[in-house]
């Protein structure tokens, strides 16, 4: 048996679904990857690498380009955001990532670019049927995950607020798509997102304090910013 075969194997059933040991897997270490991003830690960008790697069967087993292609950019993101933690220049006293809330700017540019994003996505698996089965729902999955990812790299709250709105729409999208564990994976998801939330929220106050920025979402700052292991 090929790894490939091991991975959509299936591990045991949930909710009357089988669950593949590539979802299971996928999906646990896409958790760790959110709780090392809730510490502030450089090591959740190899852990959503590797996490994507493994969805990357997981998606190709229920016949999900859209959902292959995602798991290839999230992979190159996750690399770049690799390198803007390790090799940025601006970190918290305490030596971890330095976190502070968007400009108007850089918000307005988010907003734009996803909805931009999921327009051209959404367009793209409505004319080419075969890569998602529910296009809209998925484009906005795809592009929603690349903003919070490209939020996460540089080391804006508004990231979690990103993750949220993913989430809202990816529980009921991976249970219809016969991945139970996605689902209740996405469900986790929420309460660690607003956990998360919280905890960068408070951060970035003392971040702001102690670089001596009163209002940090008017000022921009150099992005990323030293790491944490």
């Amino acid at each position: 048996m090929s790894v490939f075969d091991w991975l959509n194997a299936q591990a045991f059933t949930a909710f009357g679904q089988h669950v593949i040991w590539s979802d299971m897997l996928g999906n646990t270490i896409g958790l760790i990857a959110l709780a090392l991003g809730w510490r502030r830690s450089v090591l959740t960008w190899p852990t959503q690498l590797l996490s994507g790697l493994i969805l990357i069967a997981a998606f190709a087993s229920a016949q999900l380009a859209g959902g292959v292609g995602k798991q290839l950019l999230v992979i190159v993101v996750a690399l770049w955001g690799w390198q803007q933690w390790t090799r940025g220049r601006r970190k918290a006293q305490d030596g971890s990532i330095a976190v502070r809330f968007a400009t108007w700017r850089e918000r307005g540019v988010l907003l734009v670019g996803t909805a931009v994003g999921t327009a051209a996505v959404g367009w793209l698996f409505t004319l080419v049927p075969h890569l998602s089965w529910n296009p809209w729902p998925d484009a906005y999955i795809f592009v929603g995950t690349l903003a919070a990812m490209v939020a996460q790299a540089r080391g804006l709250v508004e990231f979690w607020f990103a993750w949220l709105l993913v989430d809202v729409v990816g529980v009921p999208l991976a249970f219809s798509s016969g991945l139970a564990f996605s689902g209740l994976v996405y469900v986790i998801y929420l309460g660690l997102v607003l956990w998360g939330m919280r905890a960068w929220w408070l951060r970035s106050r003392v971040d702001a304090a102690a670089s001596g920025t009163a209002r940090p979402a008017q000022q921009p700052e150099p992005a990323l910013n030293g790491a944490a292991l």
